[in-house]
């Protein structure tokens, strides 16, 4: 059994012996960060994933201190892993850990700063912080799918997951419309991505509905997201129906400095 992990630099020294030049020169091309790129500046070490989240296993008692310098890490890796230990440490808490937990995710949300970084810590800390606290929930979440950042854009959308799981489809639906007009790719995939779960989860005709009021602003990424479960017919229909005006668009491009990495 290997040993346990109780500060930042003994975890970047684990991350350090699993790295690859390689897999980092593929990850580099893989997430964009190239100029322009939507991580642009992202630096990586080549580790896998399943190597990172063995070693956030070994690094669970890791302390405040230690997990805030993990976050503020320009290391894509030394990130995830402190964020994988997170969503553990929230999984297996009681109520007060919970909150611990989903206080320092909202403190260091600039550190989640990519897609991957948001998918597997979004609804697992926040969505379901915020589901089970019964408070203005919608609140917290349109002012996330209002922000001028990408990421806080995602994360609203995909904290929405904690909801539909459990068979309610009305935080999904509700953000979703508030992104419509998103010009950025990511978001499209996003927002397909969670409608796809409402339909295979809650029900194929609530979502056949959000798109037949929606159709007219719905990015085509969006909708072939969001009817991949939907027969070869269904889905032609679908795609080759008739707009009945322009889509409505917002969030224009913004310079990738303004997307909020933790230097």
């Amino acid at each position: 059994m290997e040993a346990a992990l109780t500060n930042s630099d003994e975890v970047r020294g684990a991350l350090r012996t699993e790295a690859s030049d390689a897999r980092a020169t593929a990850s580099r091309r893989f997430f964009k960060t190239g100029v322009g790129g939507y991580s642009e500046g992202d630096l990586f070490l080549g580790v896998t994933v399943p190597r990172q989240r063995a070693i956030a296993k070994r690094a669970l008692a890791l302390p405040d201190h230690a997990m805030k310098s993990l976050l503020d890490s320009p290391w894509h890796e030394e990130r995830l892993v402190a964020l994988v230990v997170l969503v553990q440490r929230y999984e297996s808490g009681n109520t007060q850990e919970k909150a611990w937990a989903s206080g320092f995710y909202c403190a260091h949300f600039l550190a989640v700063n990519n897609w991957d970084l948001v998918d597997l810590s979004a609804w697992q800390i926040l969505g379901r912080q915020l589901r089970a606290s019964g408070g203005p929930f919608l609140a917290t979440l349109k002012s996330l799918a209002e922000s001028p950042r990408l990421w806080d854009r995602r994360i609203a959308m995909v904290s929405t997951f904690a909801w539909t799981k459990e068979g309610d489809a009305g935080p999904a639906l509700t953000v979703a419309r508030t992104l419509l007009g998103d010009n950025e790719d990511l978001m499209h995939k996003a927002v397909g991505w969670m409608l796809r779960e409402v339909g295979k989860r809650v029900s194929r005709d609530v979502l056949s509905a959000f798109l037949q009021e929606t159709y007219a602003q719905l990015p085509r990424t969006t909708l072939r997201y969001a009817i991949e479960h939907f027969s070869a017919d269904e889905r032609r229909a679908w795609l080759t129906r008739p707009r009945l005006g322009p889509p409505v668009t917002r969030f224009s491009a913004l310079g990738r400095s303004a997307l909020g990495h933790p230097r």
